[in-house]
């Protein structure tokens, strides 16, 4: 199974994928082949950045964890 990552683009009223060349050759793929497509949405870990608030400051934190191998 190969992996790439694709933008949809607007097709009528619906989305549509193209399958990059690289992925067509590897995987042997033809007009007359069944494929079967999994979606999963790339997630963008930048947007969770200032969700978590910490009671404690890093340092402290830090210090907490190292008081035991001291």
């Amino acid at each position: 199974m190969m992996e790439a990552i694709i933008k949809p683009r607007r097709w009528g009223n619906s989305l549509g994928i193209t399958i990059p060349k690289r992925v067509v050759e590897e995987e042997g793929i033809t007009l007359k082949d069944e494929l079967v497509v999994a979606i999963k949405k790339k997630i963008d870990i930048s947007d969770i950045k200032g969700l978590f608030k910490f009671k404690k400051s890093a340092q402290k934190i830090k210090d907490g964890m190292r008081q035991g191998w001291e």
